[in-house]
């Protein structure tokens, strides 16, 4: 399946005991329609994302980036922690992905301040200080 949507948090990278590594994160998928009265709505859905191949990719994926998701998608039922109740979610194992947009397109480093030189000012040689011809 192919979706784009937006990240609702940075992304995550866990260790497992396999020493591999899989980032994972949530993809915002939003929709506008109009109902049969004519009021327009707008309804999101959320997508818990696993990635296998590349970890360091994680640091590009930062909340709010826009990002195109190509992957196997599921729906997976489970019972909460709290009250038993009956929940779902859908989780998709992701095989490629495209970032299109991210408050912050490269890792963060520290720029080194630019060197300024003392030069004097440039002049013609004698007769700088003249006046100009017009």
């Amino acid at each position: 399946m192919l979706f784009t949507g937006r990240l609702t948090a940075d992304a995550e990278v866990k260790e497992l005991k396999n020493d591999k590594k899989v980032t994972n994160f949530t993809v915002a998928l939003n929709t506008k329609f109009k109902t049969k009265a004519g009021d327009k709505k707008e309804k999101s859905v959320f997508v818990d994302c696993s990635y296998w191949v590349n970890p360091g990719l994680a640091i590009y994926l930062t909340k709010g980036a826009i990002v195109e998701i190509n992957g196997w998608v599921e729906a997976e039922a489970y019972l909460s922690n709290k009250d038993q109740t009956a929940k779902s979610r859908l989780v998709c194992s992701v095989d490629k992905i495209k970032l299109f947009s991210s408050l912050s397109s490269a890792p963060r480093t520290e720029a080194e301040p630019e060197k300024v030189e003392n030069n004097p000012p440039y002049t013609t040689g004698a007769g700088a200080d003249d006046d100009l011809p017009f």
